[in-house]
C-alpha cells in the first residue's frame, strides 16, 4: 500500500472469513476511502491519518441478514396462540389468516406508518453486528401497496446506517380480489407491477413463494422469465413445507438462492450445487412453527453447496430480531459448526445477495463494512443464548456504537 490510510485499526484479531475463519491474530486493518486498503500483522500495519485502538477485540465482516420480511405493519400473535392451541400454519392460512392477515394491515399503513413500525426492528439487528440487511415486500400484493413497502425499505437505508437490499416479493400469497384466479394475479405481476416497481429504481431482486398454498412451479416460472426480461436475479423461497422442486428451479435460473429447503430433495442439491445456488437456512420459522423436518445439512456439506443463515425476521412465523441468535439454532438444531454459521452469516450470506464483490470477507478492496466483539475467540458469535458482545460496527470506514437510538 502506498498511500497513508485514513484509518487504522490495530490491536485486534481478525476473522476474515476467507479459507474457514481466515484468523489473523495481533493483527491490524487500514481503510482508505471507505474500503479495506490493508490488513496483516499489527507489527506490519502502514502510516494512516488516524488510528483506532479496538483494545483485543475481535473483528468479523459486518454480519449479512439475506432473507428478511422486516417492513411490514402489525403482527400475529393471535395466530401464534391460535397454533399453540392445534391449529396448524396451512389451517390458519386457508381461513384467512396468516399472510393475508399482515396485508391487510400493510395495505392500511403508509410509508411513514410502515417505517416508524420496521425501524426499531431493524436497529435491534444493527446491535448485533448487521451492516447488510435484504427486505422483501410481499404484504402489499397489489402495486400502490408494494410501492410503498419498497419505499419504506429504500427509506431504512437513508435513515439507518446499513446497506439495504430490496427484493420484489408479489407472488408471496393470492390477494382477495383475484380469490380463484391466480394465473391472472401472475399475469398482473410480470406484465405491470414488476416492471413498474423496476422502472422507479426500487427492485434489486424477485423472489415467489413456491408452495401448495403459495404459487406453483410453472407460475414461479413465469415470475422467473419476467425478472430476467428486466435483469433482475432471482431466489426462491423452496421446499419449505413441501417438495415442489423450487430449488430446482431457481438454480436452473442461475437464482442467487433457495430458502427454507427442510423438504429438499438430493436431485434439488445437485441442481443447486451446480448452478452455485446459495441454500439460505431460516432456523427461527423451524423453531417457531414447530417443524420436524429438517434441512438436508450434511447432504448439503457434501455437495459443497454454500450455507447461508439468515433471521427470516416476519410476523407470522419468524419474528425475530436477532441473527445471533439463528446462528445458535442452526448449530443447535441442525448441527452447523460455529465456523459454518458465521460464514453463513457474511461471506455465504452475502453471496445469496449476489454482494459477494463487496462485502462478506475482509479483503482488500472490499467495503469498510465491519463488527467488533468483545469475545475470546470467533466461535463464541454463535455459542451462547441471549449474548450480545458487539463493541461497535463500522459502515464504509466510520465507526459506530452498536445501539442506536431511532
Amino acid at each position: 500500500m502506498s498511500d497513508t490510510a485514513d484509518l487504522l485499526f490495530t490491536n485486534l484479531h481478525l476473522a476474515t472469513m476467507v479459507n474457514g475463519y481466515g484468523e489473523i491474530r495481533d493483527a491490524a486493518l487500514a481503510v482508505k476511502d471507505g474500503r479495506i486498503a490493508w490488513l496483516g500483522p499489527r507489527a506490519d500495519a502502514p502510516p494512516a491519518m488516524a488510528q483506532h485502538d479496538c483494545g483485543g477485540a475481535w473483528m468479523t465482516p459486518g454480519l449479512v441478514d439475506c432473507h428478511t420480511h422486516i417492513v411490514h405493519a402489525g403482527n400475529r400473535s393471535n395466530e401464534w396462540e391460535a397454533r399453540l392451541n392445534g391449529a396448524s400454519y396451512e389451517d390458519i392460512a386457508r381461513q384467512g389468516g396468516g399472510i393475508m392477515s399482515t396485508v391487510r394491515a400493510t395495505r392500511e399503513a403508509d410509508v411513514d406508518t410502515l417505517l416508524a413500525q420496521s425501524l426499531p426492528r431493524v436497529a435491534r439487528l444493527l446491535s448485533e453486528g448487521v451492516t447488510t440487511l435484504e427486505i422483501k415486500s410481499g404484504y402489499g400484493l397489489d402495486l400502490a401497496s408494494e410501492a410503498r413497502m419498497l419505499r419504506a425499505a429504500r427509506q431504512v437505508g437513508q435513515r439507518l446506517p446499513v446497506r439495504v437490499a430490496t427484493t420484489f416479493l408479489g407472488a408471496h400469497a393470492l390477494p382477495p380480489e383475484f380469490a380463484g384466479r391466480a394465473d391472472d394475479y401472475v399475469d398482473a405481476l410480470c406484465e405491470d407491477m414488476l416492471p413498474r416497481l423496476a422502472q422507479e429504481g426500487l427492485v434489486d431482486a424477485v423472489d415467489a413463494f413456491c408452495e401448495r398454498i403459495g404459487f406453483s412451479n410453472a407460475q414461479t416460472e413465469r415470475m422467473f422469465l419476467a425478472a430476467r426480461r428486466l435483469g433482475l436475479p432471482v431466489k426462491l423461497h423452496a421446499e419449505q413445507l413441501s417438495d415442489q422442486q423450487g430449488a430446482q428451479l431457481v438454480a436452473r435460473f442461475g437464482g442467487l438462492s433457495a430458502d427454507h429447503l427442510e423438504h429438499l430433495s438430493q436431485a434439488s442439491i445437485d441442481a443447486m450445487a451446480r448452478a452455485g445456488t446459495v441454500a439460505v437456512l431460516l432456523p427461527g420459522a423451524y423453531y417457531f412453527l414447530r417443524e420436524t423436518v429438517q434441512p438436508p445439512i450434511a447432504a448439503l456439506r457434501e455437495a459443497k453447496v454454500a450455507m447461508a443463515v439468515a433471521t427470516d425476521c416476519n410476523p407470522g412465523t419468524s419474528p425475530m430480531t436477532s441473527l445471533l441468535l439463528a446462528m445458535n439454532m442452526a448449530c443447535t438444531l441442525w448441527r452447523l459448526t460455529p465456523q459454518e454459521a458465521l460464514l453463513g452469516a457474511t461471506a455465504h450470506a452475502a453471496r445469496a445477495l449476489g454482494l459477494q464483490e463487496e462485502i462478506g470477507t475482509l479483503e482488500v478492496g472490499k467495503c469498510a463494512d465491519l463488527a467488533l466483539w468483545d469475545i475470546a475467540r470467533p466461535a463464541d458469535l454463535a455459542y451462547a443464548i441471549g449474548f450480545n458482545p458487539c463493541r461497535s460496527v463500522v459502515n464504509g470506514g466510520i465507526v459506530r456504537a452498536a445501539h442506536l437510538s431511532v
